[in-house]
């Protein structure tokens, strides 16, 4: 027992370090077109992305339950296939930190998490509908943010199409600091939840909860690793998310983050796990696309989604091997 509690204690502590690494890679969800515009300092901007990610892991549990048992029996699977799991998504997660890459902290958990498991158990302990929620939230996710953010972003422009350009900059530049709030807000409320059900996972695996439940110490300690993982910035991603994609006024941010926010609302009330950083990268391109397809630098795009397919299957592998290694170890 008092094994299964130690290796319990590394998974929590490895999940709050994913959830840190998380924060400060997801940074450029909720801020990047904030800072980019000019609407924000980076260190008010880092700083009210902080507390509103904090504040967002508590609205619900949703997407934790969704997590910790709608994909796969907790208890069928061991606290090391959980730590596999974790450890394949915060390698892949730092990889692409360096590499200035938006790449998704979900994919690369839920890859991670699917395969470790298969490593150990097999196809056998997965629920089938907890799978397809996951595979059609994170699937049609991106494609809902390129579409409201078009949307949104052409009733702007017919809405102001009479306004002087530099006056709506400078109402925009207001109204961005409140659109920016609801993506920090949203993030927390859905990704923070991700790394609660992982925790509750690793408990129910390790036998200290007899049915699945998130308690508030962990929903507590989710949100304040999270919290300061994004006071420790991301510029590198920053960059890419904002200013490489396409170049940004005002008005482009207030509906790219207004978008993002409602699509990463949305799955949060349905507790399904999505990627707040393709979501906010598809409302980007969107918004661009909408007034002009070669005002979305095209190249840079592609870089983003091969990184978007690559994350799943290398986290997957990495997790894979890890698991198949632990197992090894522990027999």
């Amino acid at each position: 027992m008092a094994s299964s509690l130690w290796l319990v204690g590394v998974v929590v502590v490895a999940a709050l370090i994913f959830d840190y690494i998380n924060g400060f890679h997801d940074t450029a969800n909720a801020i990047a077109t904030t800072v980019l515009t000019g609407a924000l300092s980076i260190p008010r901007a880092i700083l009210l992305a902080a507390g509103l990610n904090f504040l967002g892991a508590l609205l619900s549990k949703s997407v934790a339950t969704t997590i910790g048992k709608g994909i796969v029996d907790p208890h069928a699977v061991t606290t090391s296939a959980v730590l596999a799991g974790l450890l394949g998504a915060i390698g892949w997660n730092l990889y692409t930190w360096w590499k200035g890459l938006p790449s998704s902290s979900s994919h690369a958990l839920i890859g991670g998490i699917i395969g470790a498991v298969v490593a150990q158990n097999g196809f056998s302990v997965f629920h089938l509908s907890g799978l397809k929620l996951v595979g059609l939230a994170l699937l049609l996710s991106p494609l809902l943010g390129f579409v409201v953010g078009t949307l949104f972003m052409t009733s702007l422009l017919w809405a102001f199409r009479r306004a002087q350009p530099g006056r709506l900059n400078r109402y925009f530049k207001v109204f961005q600091v409140v659109s920016a709030s609801s993506m920090a807000l949203s993030h927390g409320s859905n990704d923070a939840q991700k790394t609660m059900g992982i925790i509750t996972m690793a408990l129910a695996s390790g036998g200290l909860l007899p049915d699945f439940h998130v308690p508030m110490w962990v929903v507590l300690a989710c949100g304040a690793a999270m919290a300061l993982g994004t006071a420790a910035g991301g510029w590198r991603i920053i960059k890419t998310v904002g200013r490489k994609v396409m170049t940004l006024q005002p008005i482009h941010g207030f509906a790219a983050e207004t978008s993002g926010a409602a699509v990463i609302f949305l799955a949060s009330g349905l507790g399904a796990p999505v990627s707040t950083t393709h979501v906010i990268s598809s409302s980007i391109m969107g918004v661009g696309s909408c007034q002009s397809l070669k005002g979305v630098r095209w190249n840079v795009v592609k870089q983003i989604v091969g990184a978007w397919l690559l994350t799943l299957p290398a986290s997957a592998l990495v997790a894979g091997l890890l698991s198949l290694l632990f197992s090894l170890i522990s027999d």
